[in-house]
């Protein structure tokens, strides 16, 4: 009988795309039945860190609370290569001015938010929904938002002004890229499924790559209203080379953004990524 495993990761257009030779059934493995299920980051980072499940997405800020129990995959990783997730406002401000004001945040658990406290800024931090995030500073709710997903891309046509892209701003600091998520395993499942799933994922990510439009076609559903034009440029944005191997420098930019949060007193204890190559 092949071991069921349910697998977890976010309805967005780059994980869609990674996940699609499984998700649709094109590619098996004899010795697993594998099944996905979606779900918003912020809520499988909790469900990680209760433990609740075998194989999932996750932000690297979740992934400091919980990496006794997980290994990292190998591929499926989304690094901001000089990009990442943007700090917007309604109106022109410089990041000094958000001091004491309220900055909508898209989980507490998110890399996003982690990023933005190493700013140092105190203001007063709001969690909602990512997707909500544009709302709230639109509608006066909050005097900032960060954001995630799609919204990297169209909070300009929607009438946002930037105040900071910490991709960028990590890149500065650093020289290295910016680790917001991966995908991890439990470490105590069945040998045969830590064979096994790695190299069926692998095989996903490379499925997809050599078949974009078909790929691109099944991701797009999930951008939640993004044009053919913008979710090939999300897509390429996540889905890079850094999700095929994390290689030397991917490991190191995990571990210098961990070692960072945790010098800073944002995390409460020094993680030890393990990566299951």
């Amino acid at each position: 009988m092949p071991f069921k495993l349910k697998v977890y990761h976010s309805p967005d257009s780059d994980d869609a795309f990674m996940f699609y030779g499984i998700s649709e059934g094109l590619l098996k493995d004899p010795s697993l039945e594998v099944s996905c299920e979606l779900m918003d980051i912020q809520s499988l980072n909790e469900k990680a860190l209760k433990g609740e499940i075998d194989c999932t997405a996750i932000s690297f800020h979740a992934y400091a609370h919980c990496f006794r129990d997980y290994h990292i995959l190998a591929q499926g990783a989304s690094f901001g290569d000089g990009y990442g997730p943007r700090l917007i406002a309604s109106t022109p401000v410089r990041l000094e001015d958000l001091k004491g004001r309220k900055v909508a945040m898209p989980g507490a658990l998110t890399t996003a938010t982690l990023a933005f406290r190493m700013l140092g800024i105190d203001c007063e931090e709001i969690m909602v929904p990512f997707d909500r995030i544009m709302d709230e500073v639109r509608e006066g709710r909050a005097d900032a938002g960060l954001l995630i997903h799609e919204g990297q891309l169209t909070y300009a046509a929607d009438g946002f002004h930037l105040v900071l892209d910490l991709g960028e701003w990590w890149k500065e600091r650093t020289g290295l890229p910016l680790p917001l998520g991966g995908n991890v395993i439990k470490k105590n499942l069945d040998p045969c499924v830590l064979k096994g799933f790695p190299l069926l994922f692998r095989r996903s990510i490379e499925y997809s790559l050599d078949n974009r439009e078909k790929a691109l076609a099944y991701a797009k559903q999930f951008g939640r209203g993004l044009t053919w034009e913008d979710a090939d440029r999300f897509v390429d944005m996540y889905v890079n080379k850094w999700t095929r191997g994390y290689g030397e420098t991917g490991k190191l930019a995990v571990g210098r953004f961990l070692d960072e949060a945790f010098g800073m007193g944002l995390i409460p204890e020094k993680a030890e990524p393990s990566f299951l190559d």
